[in-house]
């Protein structure tokens, strides 16, 4: 067992703040379930720091260093972590084509990491493997967003672009998410679409409003003022999926 040297301790600590991330092009993945999702994914491992309950795992054809739990432990942002940390080379931000029978999810600053993180899983389990995200939305590669997908990270594709100018070219009718809208439980949905979520304490941005084509709405049954935006996207993404025409 080889463990982690004080330098490298060091620069994979630097990787919990966004501006080394950026600077080395390399993020973490913490934890066994977003490590397995990992090893079987299409990013590139640039090193894995693992303990002994991950020997498990084919790492073969990776470089891989077994460490003590405690020497693990020092390096993560989870408050406990048995398993290890793995050094990922980021993604360029790279648009996709948008294709016949797709949804899409657009985010307008949504600002909070566990938010974003829930709602690239909860898409993840409705099949949607696009979301657009504002410049403003937080950024894919922080650890909290990584670890709250629960994998999923590994088959969602984030693109952060200028929401403005993007759906001004789209040619998808563009679904918003309102207190005012059309009530959801009796719309229904076209094969191929955009459904674009505010945040929970914003909205979505006046600026955008004008190019939403249909408002939708959860109608309330109850007094609560709002919805967590994953709660609110998952409710949608349900009705879209079970109304899709």
């Amino acid at each position: 067992m080889k463990g982690l040297s004080k330098q490298k301790q060091k620069y994979i600590q630097s990787l919990h703040n966004k501006k080394y991330r950026q600077q080395f092009g390399v993020f973490l993945v913490e934890g066994q379930k977003s490590i397995e999702e990992l090893i079987n994914s299409d990013f590139t491992i640039e090193e894995l720091y693992l303990t002994e309950k991950a020997t498990y795992l084919n790492t073969n054809s990776m470089e891989t260093t077994y460490c003590t739990e405690d020497e693990i432990s020092k390096v993560s942002s989870f408050r406990s972590n048995n398993f290890g940390v793995a050094m990922v080379k980021c993604k360029s931000n790279q648009i996709w084509e948008e294709c016949a029978q797709d949804w899409i999810l657009a985010l307008d600053d949504i600002g909070d990491p566990g938010n974003l993180g829930t709602i690239i899983r909860i898409a993840d389990w409705y099949g949607i493997t696009k979301i657009l995200c504002s410049e403003n939305t937080v950024e894919f590669y922080n650890p909290k967003v990584i670890s709250s997908t629960m994998g999923s990270f590994t088959r969602v594709h984030c693109f952060y672009t200028d929401l403005m100018g993007y759906l001004s070219h789209t040619n998808l009718p563009v679904y918003g998410a309102y207190l005012n809208g059309d009530n959801i439980h009796k719309a229904s949905f076209p094969k191929q679409g955009l459904l674009l979520m505010g945040s929970e304490s914003h909205g979505i941005s006046s600026e955008l409003e004008n190019l939403v084509t249909n408002k939708i709405t959860i109608p309330s049954f109850g007094g609560a003022e709002s919805l967590n935006a994953g709660v609110a996207t998952g409710v949608i993404l349900d009705n879209i999926r079970s109304k899709t025409e």
